[in-house]
């Protein structure tokens, strides 16, 4: 694995630990932060494949747009694209005013998280 691959992969992990942490605080759960980390987990992922690919990307948090620069050397990840639908909402308006995220908000980005952490650590040789 090349050395920035690992970087994102480390940086990644980073995110999933937050999201559980903020999800299960017993006394001040954080949803709106857990649904970001979700999101920030599944595009530091998406990112650690395409360096991995040798695969040029944008500075940009759209998951559906590396999502669909991933689909060349993953055509099969097709199956992921509800989940990064899904995740792309939280990778700034959840940060400011206005609506929050509830708890089954969080608990669904975790899950389509999971889907594209599992699929890249997957395709990357790396454990589940």
């Amino acid at each position: 694995m090349l050395p920035i691959t690992s970087e994102w992969v480390g940086k990644a992990e980073g995110d999933w630990t937050s999201a559980h942490l903020l999800y299960r605080a017993r006394k001040y759960p954080n949803y709106d932060g857990s649904c970001f980390h979700a999101q920030q987990c599944a595009e530091k992922y998406l990112k650690a494949r395409l360096e991995e690919a040798g695969v040029d990307f944008p500075r940009t948090h759209n998951l559906v747009h590396l999502l669909s620069l991933a689909l060349t050397p993953e055509p099969s990840w097709t199956m992921l694209d509800l989940d990064v639908q899904n995740l792309t909402i939280h990778a700034v308006a959840i940060r400011y005013p206005g609506p929050s995220a509830s708890r089954s908000d969080a608990r669904d980005a975790i899950a389509n998280c999971r889907s594209v952490r599992s699929a890249v650590r997957m395709a990357l040789g790396l454990p589940l």
